[in-house]
């Protein structure tokens, strides 16, 4: 199958399961990397003997990575070949997370962390790739699909590196996940066809043409800015969850840290729904329900924030509401231009995973200064802001000036 040259125009055959599970599997782990990390801060924190400010930084440089890798790296699927992308980003991947398995002090986790983030987005190379091989009829299922691995990949990989780390060490957990991606490469290799390229754009103007969408498409601006926002508080939470459930009253481990992941775990799981209402109802409809419910879950846990039972469901709720948000602006955004879809992606996840590095140092400070109900309050402030950008009128998003 790798013989097979898919373009963007190519009248795709239907996709086999297997292919499609493949996609999926690859966009989960692909994203998981960035998140092992967080439920095993406490354990960072005792065996570095550092500040919770230090450990912050390991995933705030990881999302920073990240929204680096999909500035810089990811627009490349529209210029070269995305399975050739993908098995390079997937073997970079493996050397950034046997360093970080194996690193000396928290000044080398730190580095290993930027070079997770930067790899991490082959998940984003993975996307455009399942919607270029799926059928005109099956791309929005095939699509959602894949997402919904994604998705599952950030929220499960909470679960499995706080269990894993509590019972073998946090050094196996990185092991163990270059492990999964060197095994995924393996798979990519013998089963992803390859790509023609959509642009011959030069790399420098490749770049340059992420600033002409910006300028051009208002509904991208809008939906890059409330992602961002909606981020912040997502961030926040994730990033400073594992310390605060360590501290009293709950005296928790990291075990529990992750099994928080299980209840965030019901917004992937809503995500097809959320596309199918986006489809029935109008994806503004959906964009603006789902910054709703990021705001009450936070202005919930803020009341409440000594009550577990509180912060769980509020982990259900605002992960349902950023996940259904997600989904509704990448079908805004995917009808904009369909020769672009990987930098119109590139412009989003830029948006959102900024508001991701910024929402894990932000959380950090905050949470130093004024305690977890303080992280509830800002977070709640972050998606009440992501729901008036979303009601702002349309026509005030008018093409910026060249």
């Amino acid at each position: 199958m790798t013989s097979t040259l898919y373009t963007h125009d190519h009248a795709a055959p239907a996709l086999p399961l297997s292919l499609i599970l493949l996609l999926a599997t690859g966009a989960g782990l692909g994203a998981a990397s960035l998140y092992y990390s967080q439920p095993m801060l406490a354990l960072l924190l005792a065996e570095f003997k550092s500040t919770p400010a230090a450990i912050g930084l390991v995933p705030t440089l990881t999302t920073l990575g990240y929204a680096l890798g999909i500035g810089l790296l990811a627009p490349l699927g529209d210029r070269y070949d995305r399975r050739r992308i993908i098995l390079g980003k997937a073997a970079a991947l493996v050397l950034a997370l046997l360093l970080a398995a194996s690193a000396p002090s928290v000044a080398v986790l730190a580095v290993a962390s930027l070079a997770i983030g930067l790899a991490a987005t082959l998940a984003q190379d993975i996307v455009p790739a399942a919607a270029t091989l799926a059928p005109e009829a099956q791309r929005g299922k095939t699509v959602g699909t894949v997402m919904t691995g994604l998705l599952l990949g950030i929220l499960l990989s909470r679960v499995v590196a706080g269990v894993v780390a509590e019972q073998l060490g946090w050094r196996s957990m990185f092991v163990a996940a270059a492990l999964s991606i060197a095994l995924l490469g393996i798979a990519v290799w013998r089963r992803l066809p390859r790509f023609a390229p959509t642009t011959q754009l030069p790399y420098l103007a490749l770049l340059g043409s992420l600033a002409t969408l910006w300028k051009r498409h208002g509904a991208l601006r809008r939906a890059a800015l409330a992602q961002g926002l909606i981020s912040i508080g997502f961030s926040a939470f994730w990033s400073t969850l594992a310390i605060m459930l360590h501290a009293a009253p709950f005296n928790l481990g990291s075990g529990a840290a992750g099994a928080f992941g299980l209840a965030g775990a019901a917004g992937a799981l809503a995500a097809p729904l959320a596309g199918r209402l986006a489809d029935s109802k109008g994806p503004e409809v959906v964009t603006r329900l789902g910054a709703a419910l990021v705001a009450a879950a936070f202005v919930a846990m803020a009341a409440g924030p000594d009550q577990l039972w509180l912060v769980a469901l509020g982990a259900v709720v605002f992960d349902l509401g950023a996940q259904a948000t997600l989904i509704a602006h990448q079908t805004l955004i995917y009808s904009i231009e369909p020769a672009a879809r990987s930098r119109l992606n590139a412009v989003l996840f830029i948006g959102m995973f900024s508001g991701m590095a910024s929402g894990a140092w932000l959380g950090s400070v905050v949470l130093a200064r004024a305690g977890w109900q303080g992280v509830c309050v800002m977070a709640a402030v972050a998606g009440v802001a992501a729901l008036v950008v979303r009601m702002w009128p349309a026509k005030k998003l008018a093409p910026c000036a060249a």
